[in-house]
């Protein structure tokens, strides 16, 4: 049975050993903070790696990204071929005014196109300026930090799995093929050699 008042003596002990502490204060914007590097400060495009398949936009809930895009007819790589059209993007800005920072645009592109930039330091004067363009978009791109380094425990990425296998392939069928002309030279080289005859036949 819990004694009474024990919770009131709990709440104003922490708050005595509050009060006896040094208030700290962040000396911004001359010192910067040591953000998390996980830190959601602005979205940057690798422009590269988008397809415009749409899918960032459409998942929006704030409705904050405008992509515009046109198509273009790729010829044939091979005589005889079909023509392609692909997509080729115009536009491609986010309205951080609206934004909410979700992160789901981040987590729904399946083309690694979208990343998180821990800059945070974009405030503007007028609320316009506040919608990034493409060229704004990329330059976001250079602040963002590299990937965390794989756990040592952790499964080998499909990816490199893949590309790995793939080139061992390559390896042993190139290693066999390798073998296969040698020991064809050498059987070419055995029929093409003169009989010897014993010394006593002389």
């Amino acid at each position: 049975m819990p004694i009474p008042g024990s919770g009131l003596a709990k709440g104003l002990a922490v708050t005595l050993r509050t009060m006896t502490k040094r208030s700290h204060t962040a000396q911004y914007p001359e010192v910067q903070p040591q953000l998390p590097p996980r830190s959601r400060g602005v979205i940057g495009l690798f422009e590269e790696n988008c397809t415009v398949c749409m899918l960032c936009a459409r998942e929006c809930p704030d409705w904050c990204i405008y992509i515009d895009s046109h198509k273009e007819t790729v010829p044939a790589a091979t005589p005889g071929g079909r023509e392609r059209s692909r997509n080729v993007l115009d536009r491609f800005a986010i309205d951080f005014s609206l934004c909410m920072y979700c992160g789901i645009c981040i987590e729904v592109c399946p083309f690694d196109a979208l990343f998180w930039s821990p800059e945070f330091e974009y405030a503007e004067t007028d609320i316009h300026e506040l919608t990034h363009e493409r060229d704004k978009l990329r330059e976001w791109m250079w602040t963002v930090p590299a990937p965390p380094a794989l756990d040592p425990a952790a499964e080998e990425p499909k990816e490199i799995a893949a590309a790995r296998k793939a080139v061992e392939k390559a390896e042993a069928a190139a290693a066999a093929a390798a073998a296969e002309t040698a020991a064809a030279a050498e059987a070419e080289a055995a029929a093409t050699q003169p009989p010897t005859t014993p010394e006593g036949d002389a």
